[in-house]
């Protein structure tokens, strides 16, 4: 499984396409495209494009929040919050083969989602971010410290987690440090997407 994540920003759809290709044109082998408030037909038309040229850089391409999307698509997954679709139900839609992402901001919602079987598990956010609506607590590097120690207190195997929420190229080799398997980034990527090769070197 990849290490770096991008999680698609814009304002617009030909701001998220724009955004999705500077980033596969830099590297990106991972694309979660999440567009929160848009047009459902829209949304649709950016998940369809997105998935082609996605394929066409041989990139994988899931999709946030909606199941059913990801489906008719035939998208690679999708990422999923803690109100959303459970992952068992979207297990059952999207079949054994395709990845199923799920959110945790706390030690038991870490438990939850081993529990639900995702194949890996979004933790945040790391610290404030303006790209997400009603952020969950922040974790900050402590926060996550703790819930790895946590788990190996109680010798559970450490899950794939992502450090998702306002992570940056400079947070890679602490969090590295702590036993987070990768990161999801958005606004540092967007802003500069020929950061890209350096994440992917701060994270080999």
């Amino acid at each position: 499984m990849e290490k770096l994540q991008y999680i698609s920003q814009g304002f617009t759809k030909s701001e998220q396409e724009l955004n999705i290709k500077k980033a596969l044109d830099n590297g990106i082998k991972w694309i979660q495209i999440r567009w929160k408030n848009a047009p459902e037909n829209e949304f649709i038309k950016l998940c369809e494009n997105s998935k082609l040229l996605c394929s066409e850089y041989q990139s994988v391409c899931i999709i946030n929040d909606h199941v059913q999307i990801a489906k008719d698509i035939d998208a690679d997954g999708v990422h999923l919050g803690l109100k959303d679709t459970s992952i068992d139900i979207a297990r059952q839609i999207l079949g054994e083969n395709k990845i199923i992402g799920g959110t945790a901001n706390s030690i038991s919602d870490v438990l939850q989602r081993m529990n639900e079987s995702c194949d890996y598990i979004g933790l945040g956010p790391l610290r404030f971010t303006s790209t997400k609506e009603q952020l969950s607590p922040i974790l900050g590097f402590e926060g996550y410290e703790k819930i790895i120690e946590e788990l190996k207190s109680k010798s559970l195997e450490i899950p794939k987690i992502f450090a998702i929420g306002g992570v940056v190229l400079k947070d890679i080799d602490l969090l590295q440090q702590i036993g987070i398997y990768g990161v999801a980034v958005s606004g540092q990527i967007t802003n500069q997407p020929s950061i890209i090769n350096e994440f992917k070197i701060a994270m080999q």
